[in-house]
């Protein structure tokens, strides 16, 4: 059997087993499949900015923040639901992307520099929405809760078996445009700038335009996971928002499972989340209660990654089963 076709088979038995899940298990099983759902979507975001352009982003809970205020926003004050504020909340990821990378990429600010504009840019929104009060400022924002037994995917107001349908057809889409366009023209142009930007500018890349692109492809894409969160939880805090363990929960997952490939972000999220989940449910359990475990835990499994499997997990894996590595 070919690698492709193996690999064909594989997607196929991971289809399947996501379908059925639902029907088999209880509601706490669920319950954290849509969280690995969830943090797969914005790994694979992510990863577009990052795994396939090589800019490093460390202030994504900002993308995630505009998205959940602004389709939970117009929800509050005005009953629209969310898939019309999913476009107002493309849209402000869109514009807070684009002037992040325009002053980064205009003035040449790469690198660690980088990242710490997209860091302060999160923060500085944290602080602003602190003292919006039409948004619910400090004192947080609260959707009502309604419909729990039934499904109403117009509102997203339905019991967990639905959130986790919609967060897995999120996942799915969000893989199959990833895959898309890795293998576009923007794909190659990209993987060409994160390995050396300077010998794909004289080639005659237009480095500025394709950076752009990824930046406000993997914003919008985060933008989308915003809403999805806002609804899903139906209170949204600032602080918790946009801090920035939001934005390392993100970019761990493709990190730890294979920066820059289209599986690593899905290994990657069930790993973290399962075994983090897992930690928290036995110390609990034995009664011991230790501030800050999961960071803790995170950091650990990130040492152990960089010095056993550099490329990250998904890569090794790959090889085994004699597949491609993305």
């Amino acid at each position: 059997m070919s690698a492709q076709r193996r690999a064909q088979v594989l997607l196929a038995i991971l289809a399947v087993a996501l379908i059925v899940l639902p029907f088999v298990s209880g509601s706490y099983v669920l319950s954290v499949a849509t969280l690995i759902l969830f943090f797969a979507f914005t790994g694979q975001a992510w990863n577009v900015m990052m795994g396939f352009a090589g800019q490093l982003s460390l202030g994504h809970s900002l993308y995630v923040g505009l998205g959940a205020y602004a389709a939970a926003g117009l929800f509050f004050h005005y009953g629209i639901g969310p898939w019309a504020g999913v476009w107002l909340a493309i849209a402000l990821c869109v514009v807070a992307g684009a002037v992040i990378g325009f002053l980064a990429f205009r003035f040449g600010i790469s690198g660690v520099y980088f990242a710490l504009l997209t860091i302060a840019f999160a923060e500085f929104t944290r602080i602003g929405f602190d003292h919006i009060t039409w948004l619910g400022g400090a004192a947080g924002l609260f959707i009502k809760v309604e419909q729990r037994d039934t499904w109403d995917l117009l509102n997203l107001r339905g019991t967990p078996k639905m959130f986790y349908f919609v967060m897995l057809a999120l996942a799915a889409g969000a893989f199959a445009f990833c895959t898309w366009l890795l293998r576009s023209r923007a794909g190659y142009y990209w993987q060409a700038i994160r390995e050396d930007e300077d010998a794909a500018q004289a080639l005659g890349i237009n480095t500025f335009r394709w950076k752009m692109l990824a930046v406000v492809i993997s914003a919008a894409m985060t933008g989308v996971a915003g809403v999805f969160y806002a609804f899903y939880y139906n209170n949204l805090f600032p602080e918790q928002t946009y801090h920035i363990s939001r934005s390392i929960e993100i970019i761990l997952g493709p990190i730890i499972g294979g920066l820059g490939t289209l599986f690593g972000p899905i290994l990657g999220a069930a790993v973290l989340t399962i075994l983090a989940d897992s930690i928290t449910e036995i110390m609990a359990a034995a009664g011991i209660e230790v501030p800050g475990v999961k960071q803790v835990f995170y950091g650990l499994c990130l040492l152990v990654v960089i010095m056993f499997l550099p490329n990250g997990i998904w890569p090794a894996i790959a090889r085994r089963l004699g597949l491609k590595d993305k």
